[in-house]
């Protein structure tokens, strides 16, 4: 059964925040404020936050170049997970993905389904790894970024969540680079 190890110290990683708009600016985008807060809340480091607009290769290059740096543990993005013209979230980061994370879609799949019903199947939540940096895809509105938060990724963030956790894999996500 899942439960926090108490006897184990809680680890801080580093987590930037990304949002998907063309529309929004730091001052009006809940999303992102609602997981700049519940990371900071946590104790963890908001590395950095952005806005980047609905654009492929914008979304991809900061996703790159945060993967890149020694202050990012993990992305998490918001917006851009529809069906719309303009929703390309997905397809400018499952490309770049060295691993998918189908269970973190569905697990959010789940969730949602508790909370909205099938209006869950409008989004393409999806989560992987890049450059040995986690990466997860939300949709855009508060709602679905407090689901993912509190119900799978303040766990998986967590070094004291047992049985299992992403922070003590981390140190082990870029094997694959070091076997040259």
């Amino acid at each position: 059964m899942a439960r926090i190890d108490e006897t184990r110290p809680f680890v801080p990683v580093g987590i930037a925040v990304l949002t998907v708009s063309d529309t929004r600016t730091l001052d009006d985008d809940k999303s992102g404020t609602t997981l700049a807060d519940r990371i900071v809340a946590a104790g963890h480091r908001l590395a950095d936050r952005a806005i980047v607009t609905d654009d492929r290769q914008a979304i991809r290059d900061k996703v790159l170049a945060w993967s890149s740096s020694p202050d990012v543990d993990v992305v998490i993005t918001t917006g851009g997970t529809g069906f719309t013209g303009r929703d390309v979230t997905p397809e400018a980061l499952e490309p770049i993905f060295e691993k998918r994370m189908d269970g973190f879609s569905e697990v959010f799949h789940r969730i949602s389904y508790d909370k909205i019903g099938t209006s869950t199947i409008q989004s393409r939540a999806t989560g992987g790894v890049v450059n040995a940096t986690f990466v997860f895809v939300l949709p855009g509105s508060p709602g679905a970024c407090r689901d993912a938060w509190d119900n799978i990724l303040q766990f998986q963030l967590d070094y004291r969540h047992m049985p299992c956790n992403f922070i003590e894999i981390m140190p082990r996500l870029d094997e694959h680079l070091k076997r040259g």
